[in-house]
């Protein structure tokens, strides 16, 4: 064995090292072949996928395209007919006349309104006491007819009313202060007035004077004194000819308003939430044509007087009228009313009855009631 080996030369450590590399890159090369070959065949295979894709939705979106147009085409088609008269209207515009059709009315009718003399009433507009204490007296009667004013039961002035019936009467010398009873009286029928006016002509002036028509049925102030101290406003005085006064006006809510007559003490009563006061006492009879002295005071929580209304009067003559009248404010109550009227609030159902209320606690603001006195 020795022998044959003799002569022969031993392989080195580099060149086993260098095929070693070898053999390694040979087979690096292969595999970097095979997988280029491999890439390149999948990139082909995505590219015919994605082709084929893309025309399926395609071929999908002209389907639902072709589908929405299947639905849709009548009303798609009205629009565009509606579109088309559109454009011919703006561009062909026909100017046509626009007839009227008037109809014929027939030409009108005046009547002569005939001068009729039937027999009427006549009867009081106004009564006004001027600055200067002239007085104004209108009102009316049958047209064109004429009219006698009467003063203190002497006719003072005939006046000839117009073709409306209407009157005028102003004396040019002023009357001198005192009362005084008014009266109308047609001349050419001799019929008198239903009602009358009682005036009262103040030595302090017209604002303290009064002029009130005196009716069957009560009293309507024509002309009356402004009462008033501060918040205090005195708006009406009844005086029935049962003995009791009745006072309405304004105050400061919830605060106390006494009433005394000739400096005797009468009553009070409370200013409402609505500041409105209602105060109604008994006073006896008043005689006609004395003068009297009427005070209305406000007083503050502690009883101190705050506002103090002086009203001198002279008492009128009374008619002998059955009813009186009240205009409901706010806050008011048929109660309330009954009371200070009747003297009793349980009597509210006679004034429920005289005005045909149903419900007794349903009235109004600007009602107006009628009260009983005598029933």
């Amino acid at each position: 064995m020795a022998a044959t080996n003799i002569g022969k030369t031993k392989r080195s450590t580099d060149d086993m090292i260098n095929d070693a590399v070898n053999r390694q890159q040979s087979w690096l090369e292969r595999r970097r072949a095979f997988t280029r070959k491999f890439l390149q065949r999948f990139n082909v295979f995505v590219k015919q996928e994605e082709k084929n894709t893309d025309t399926k939705k395609d071929k999908s979106k002209v389907t639902k395209n072709r589908s929405m147009l299947k639905s849709y085409w009548f009303p798609i088609l009205c629009a565009l007919l509606v579109i088309l008269i559109a454009v011919f209207i703006m561009l062909f515009k026909v100017n046509t006349p626009v007839k009227v059709i008037t109809p014929s009315v027939p030409e009108p009718v005046i009547h002569q309104i005939k001068n009729d003399k039937k027999q009427t009433t006549p009867s009081f507009d106004l009564v006004r006491i001027e600055k200067s204490g002239n007085i104004i007296v209108a009102g009316r009667n049958v047209r064109e007819s004429n009219i006698s004013v009467v003063i203190n039961k002497k006719i003072v002035a005939t006046e000839h009313t117009n073709k409306d019936g209407e009157f005028v009467y102003a004396p040019s010398n002023a009357l001198q202060p005192g009362n005084y009873v008014i009266s109308l009286i047609d001349s050419d029928k001799n019929i008198k007035s239903a009602d009358s006016v009682f005036v009262y002509i103040s030595e302090q002036g017209y604002k303290n004077s009064v002029s009130l028509l005196m009716t069957k049925n009560g009293s309507k102030i024509m002309q009356a004194p402004v009462l008033a101290d501060g918040d205090l406003v005195v708006s009406k005085i009844d005086y029935l000819d049962t003995g009791r006064m009745v006072v309405t006006g304004r105050a400061l809510p919830r605060l106390r308003v006494s009433l005394s007559l000739n400096d005797k003490y009468i009553g009070f009563a409370r200013v409402s939430d609505y500041k409105n006061f209602g105060l109604g006492a008994n006073i006896g009879k008043l005689e006609s044509g004395k003068e009297y002295k009427l005070n209305i005071r406000l007083h503050d929580s502690e009883g101190t007087t705050i506002a103090n209304i002086e009203h001198s009067f002279v008492m009128p003559e009374m008619t002998g009228d059955d009813n009186t009248f009240y205009t409901v404010r706010r806050g008011d109550c048929l109660w309330i009313i009954a009371r200070n009227f009747l003297r009793k609030g349980i009597l509210f159902t006679m004034i429920a009855e005289r005005n045909n209320i149903e419900n007794p606690d349903l009235i109004f603001p600007e009602q107006l009631l009628q009260i009983p006195l005598k029933d």
